[in-house]
This record gives C-alpha cells, structure tokens and sequence, in this order.
C-alpha cells in the first residue's frame, strides 16, 4: 500500500522539479521584459508553424524548402532577449545561475577574453526540446530559447539553412560529436 503512494508521490516531484526549471528562464525573461534596454522578440508556435507550412505548401518541387519547411514546423517557439547596452558578463553570469545545470547538457563553451557564449541543449526522450545560448561580453548580451522537438541533425540543418538568430554561432561549432548524431 505504501508503494501505491510513494510513485504518485515521485511522479508528482518530478512534474513540480522541470515546471520549477521551465518557470526559472521564464523567470529571467520576465525580469528585463519591461527593461527598456533590452530587445524582446517572440515568435510563437503558431507563427513557426504557419511560416513552415507556407514553405512546404509553395515549394512546388523543390525537396529542399519542403524538408526545410517541415523542419520549421518543429519549432515550437523562439525567446531572445538581447542587450548592446549593459555588461553583458554580469547578465550571463546571472542567466547560468538560474539554470538547473544537470537539466541541460552542454554542447559548446567559448570563453575568450571578456566574452563567454554558450550552447546547451534540454533532452526529453531521445530528442532535443530546448536549445539554449547565452552569450555576453563587455557591452553586449543575448539569450535565446529555442523550443521544439529536434534531433541534432535538424539543429545542424536550422544552422545551415536560416537566419535563425544565434543559428549562426551554432553552425561554427556543431560539428563535433554532437553534430553528427
């Protein structure tokens, strides 16, 4: 009988632990959302999918915006925040603060000279469902939260072929091992 009330228990702990990590960069957004020298951008599920699904849709022929258009549709939404207007260091020290470090995994660190920029990624079965990058230097910082459900091709894709902010510093360094899984 025990048992029976403990695995609710557990299941329940786990569920309140990823809302837990989840609202923490949730957090740290809404904490400079009303900061005029940040920018926001949000793009929403629902723009992703309509922006892929014009893709796919007009294509005709072409297998390249097809599958690039599919791809597309497995984003389920972009958070950047970004400031040319504060130290960028102090920001990035505070957004991996917030951070459940065992939550993510860490694909690349660039430290060099005053500036740090990192990849991680969030993994739920098998599949990416957050890729993460913060960056920050002397007078610039950015975050961006990539939400979706990719495998490291796709990410390797989104890289090479869109403007994707952020995709670009990713394409540098995707690849290593990770980028060919």
């Amino acid at each position: 009988m025990k048992k029976l009330l403990i695995l609710p228990l557990l299941l329940m702990a786990l569920v309140v632990k990823v809302q837990a990590q989840d609202d923490a960069i949730q957090k740290f957004f809404s904490n400079y959302m009303e900061d005029d020298r940040f920018s926001r951008v949000y793009i929403s599920p629902k723009m992703m999918s309509m922006a892929g699904g014009f893709l796919k849709n007009n294509s005709g022929s072409d297998a390249e915006s097809k599958e690039l258009g599919e791809l597309i549709q497995k984003v389920k939404g972009i958070r950047i925040l970004s400031s040319d207007e504060v130290n960028g260091q102090t920001f990035y020290k505070e957004a991996m603060g917030t951070l459940t470090k065992n939550k993510y995994e860490e694909l690349m660190d660039v430290q060099d000279k005053g500036s740090s920029l990192k990849f991680l990624v969030r993994e739920e079965g098998g599949l990416v469902r957050e890729l993460l990058m913060i960056s920050g230097d002397d007078g610039d910082f950015t975050l961006l939260s990539m939400l979706g459900n990719f495998t490291y091709e796709d990410l390797n894709m989104l890289a090479e072929k869109t403007d994707i902010p952020g995709m670009d510093s990713y394409g540098k360094g995707s690849k290593g091992s990770k980028g060919n899984k």
